[in-house]
């Protein structure tokens, strides 16, 4: 007997194509370097729609209403430009930016923490160990200013008769005239302007900085408990004990309503690094006078003396105590100021050092100034303590690291110590420089520390053993540089047969082909900078350790503590002092032309606001003289512009578009928009740096977990990559049942060699261009397709069959 024949299964009903009837709105955000809106909308006549001449959002001017003819906009999407390159490059006060490099670095090892969920202790101990290495560096700084301005010139220069001569300027200062300012305290409390202005002028720029930016509040919305742990998981639904997806957290970092308003903190701060660096001076003021006291019996009572610098070591550890009790407030939008400490504690400290001036000022008809101020044991304290808090930190960051051992995460989680580190290599390397250029300038012929026809004592001599392990960093930098090349030289031949086999049937070309090899290649170097990195940081800690210890044990400049020991090590001694002291000072004279060139030219100020770009993103979180941050006003302004948009165009579907860095700042206005709003939102990235740099550097904040809460929350993700873009790289989403969000890697060339449609050959694009791609165009209609009015549906009835939809992130 025959088989039965099964009933045909009944078909699927048809389903009508969706009616997308709502005006599309696609918004641009450029990346590192700007755009004039102009070059992003493609069009020389635009308007502004909403912003100011800092950064602001713009339109064609023939789409300035284009909502209100949504017929106009069935093909292509209304366009915006949000153009935020004014926040990082502007007028010729920014070139002063370069002074703060070393604090905007260490502002980075903030954000660098391994994932951490229920170590709240450990997370505050390493924000706090942080804060201390910022707080360390803002004293080197003004310590270095101090010796120029004190040791060098009041101290040393002004007390030597061969060198005040070579200086007429510094001739009322001079112990041969014998005038008013000739005693040495008075030299030291007139010296004293030049560092208590720096402090000055930091401070101003912190605050006017805060002005611009950080005073940008974020959208309103609910605040959140205090006692929600970061990290904490979440359910997806009914089934969630069966999901194979991993947790995703309740509320991403970069979502919390006072992520982007640190207005207390760098408040705090502030006030505390303002009071350290006037405390820095009046200390340098205070002790030499106080010395000098307790050594005589001269016409001050010493108990003066000990009451100034009892007050000041008294100040010092209130300004401690304030560094170290509070960090950020990210749950809630913390609007309240510390009045009392903001207004009392520098106003303390400036006090204090006004009485250690006149402490100082006191005639002390016998005093002479001879040989160097005793700075030295203050900077090698400075710098051991510096060592002492780096390697604390590496070791709170490597137990976080092995409680989530995120294998994406670089340097086994140590990333943020090396940066640390890094951070006070180049404080040191900066002050260091100036110090010993200044003692050069005045020494003339001789050289400082060395005792051959010297008229000064010179600088300090751990800088000078500092100068010294420069050359010996570069030569140990030589081997993996050159393991690099040779690697990339390898992974590039490799790659010959795999790209003609991508361009098959075209015939091959040998040039061609060796070309796009190498810049894939090389575009490869960049998953290799993080062991770099460890190579560097760990070098300059084993080699600041032993310039410590040098100075310390010889308390002389190397090429005179090497005397002695044989003609071997007596000429690499002298080499390394010398060649030293040359690198540092190219480096500080190519820094001065750099900052001179970015004062007067618009173009050298842009390419330094690249660097701003990618620096300052992160809010001033360990050190308030850092660079401000342009993400506390730009992402504000993307999460309004959407959430305005949105709720006067109920029917309308957005596309946020996002390139390199302005993918980074669109993910974080995603982040920001409310429940609701996210789902009707759809992102596309390209060349995106958001896995490849900030996942890896930053996975609290962009590791696995926040960009997986990310896809889960906006209505539909995609992804552009190439293999010949250094910057960009995939997202690495793939979770079941959701696609994958990354597309690539796209061909890069379009075309391998001539054809009829293309006569000239195809350049590599590499980071540029991703628009000029037909995949941009295809992934931008497919998000439009995905954003239609059925979809939502889709994803309600999905959820109440209890299966695993978008949670809210």
């Amino acid at each position: 007997m025959a088989p039965a024949t099964p009933p045909p299964s009944p078909s699927p009903p048809a389903t009508e194509p969706p009616q997308h009837t709502g005006t599309a709105l696609e918004l641009l955000v450029h990346g590192v370097g700007g755009a004039t809106p102009q070059e992003m909308l493609d069009d020389p006549r635009t308007v502004r729609v909403t912003g100011d001449t800092t950064a602001a959002v713009y339109r064609r001017t023939e789409d300035a209403h284009g909502e209100k003819h949504p017929e106009r906009y069935r093909d292509e999407p209304v366009a915006e430009a949000y153009c935020w390159s004014g926040l990082t490059s502007g007028n010729g006060s920014r070139a002063l930016w370069l002074l703060l490099l070393p604090f905007m670095v260490v502002n980075l090892a903030h954000w660098m923490r391994p994932t951490a969920t229920g170590r709240t202790r450990a997370v505050r101990l390493y924000g706090v160990l942080v804060r201390l290495v910022a707080l360390s560096l803002t004293v080197l700084l003004t310590a270095a200013a101090c010796e120029v301005a004190l040791d060098l010139l009041a101290w040393q220069c002004a007390g030597a008769d061969a060198c005040a001569e070579r200086r007429s300027w510094l001739g009322f200062l001079s112990e041969r005239q014998g005038g008013w300012w000739s005693q040495p305290g008075r030299r030291l409390a007139l010296a004293a302007v030049v560092p208590a202005a720096l402090v000055g002028l930091l401070w101003y720029l912190s605050n006017r900085t805060w002005s611009a930016y950080e005073s940008q509040r974020p959208l309103d919305g609910e605040d959140f408990a205090e006692d929600e742990s970061f990290g904490a998981a979440v359910d997806h639904g009914p089934d969630a004990e069966d999901d194979p997806r991993p947790p995703v957290p309740v509320r991403p970092a970069l979502g919390r309503p006072g992520f982007w308003y640190g207005r207390r903190l760098v408040a705090r701060l502030r006030a505390a690094h303002t009071a350290a660096g006037f405390l820095t001076v009046a200390a340098a003021v205070a002790g030499a006078a106080a010395r000098y006291d307790r050594g005589t019996e001269g016409p001050v009572p010493r108990f003066i003396g000990a009451a100034v610098e009892g007050g000041i070591v008294l100040c010092a550890l209130v300004v401690v105590w304030v560094v170290c009790r509070r960090g950020r407030s990210e749950r809630t939008r913390d609007t309240r100021l510390d009045g009392a400490l903001i207004s009392y504690l520098p106003g303390s400290a400036l006090v204090l050092l006004g009485l250690a001036v006149l402490y100082a000022s006191w005639s002390r008809p016998d005093w002479q100034s001879s040989g160097a101020l005793p700075v030295e044991t203050a900077f090698r304290f400075l710098t051991l303590g510096q060592g002492v808090l780096v390697v604390a930190l590496a070791v709170v960051a490597l137990g976080l690291y092995r409680r989530i051992p995120e294998p994406r995460t670089v340097l086994y989680g140590l990333g943020g110590p090396a940066v640390a580190m890094l951070a006070c290599a180049l404080g040191g390397v900066m002050t260091g420089g100036v110090a010993q250029r200044v003692a050069d300038w005045l020494d003339g012929p001789g050289t400082p520390g060395m005792g051959r026809s010297s008229d000064i004592a010179g600088p300090p001599v751990l800088l000078s053993w500092q100068a010294s392990v420069i050359p010996v960093l570069l030569l140990l930098l030589l081997v993996p540089v050159l393991v690099l090349v040779v690697r990339t030289a390898r992974t590039a031949r490799r790659l010959g047969p795999v790209i003609e086999a991508e361009y098959a049937p075209e015939p091959s070309d040998e040039g061609r082909t060796r070309r796009i090899a190498r810049i894939r290649a090389a575009a490869a170097l960049t998953d290799s900078a993080p062991w770099i990195v460890g190579v560097v940081s760990t070098a300059t800690l084993l080699l600041g350790a032993g310039a410590v210890a040098g100075s310390w044990y010889s308390d002389q400049v190397p090429g005179r503590a090497a005397d002695g020991s044989g003609p071997l090590l007596e000429s690499f001694a002298d080499a390394a002092q010398s060649t030293g002291s040359w690198l540092i000072g190219f480096g500080f004279i190519l820094f001065v032309a750099g900052g001179r060139r970015a004062y007067k030219d618009a173009s050298a100020r842009r390419t330094i606001g690249i660097l701003w770009d990618v620096g300052t993103f992160w809010p001033r979180a360990a050190h308030p003289f850092a660079p401000p941050c342009y993400a506390e006003r730009a992402v504000p302004d993307l999460a309004s512009r959407m959430s305005a948009w949105t709720s006067t165009t109920p029917r309308g579907r957005l596309v946020i578009s996002g390139h390199s860095q302005g993918s980074v700042l669109a993910a974080s206005a995603v982040w920001q928009l409310p429940d609701a709003t996210r789902p009707r939102v759809a992102l596309l990235t390209y060349g995106s740096p958001l896995e490849r740099l900030y996942g890896r550097w930053f996975p609290a904040y962009f590791g696995p977990g926040p960009l997986l809460g990310l896809h889960r929350s906006v209505h539909c993700w995609r992804n552009l990559w190439r293999a010949t873009d250094p910057i960009g790289g995939p997202v690495r989403i793939c979770a079941d049942p959701d696609p994958s969000v990354d597309r690539g890697p796209l061909k890069d060339p379009l075309a391998y060699g001539r054809t009829t449609k293309l006569p000239l050959p195809e350049p590599i694009l590499g980071h540029s261009d991703y628009q000029a791609d037909p995949a941009f165009a295809d992934a931008r209609a497919d998000l439009l397709a995905e954003l239609g009015p059925q979809v939502p549906r889709q994803a309600e009835a999905r959820t109440q069959k209890g299966t695993s939809g978008r949670s809210s992130g």
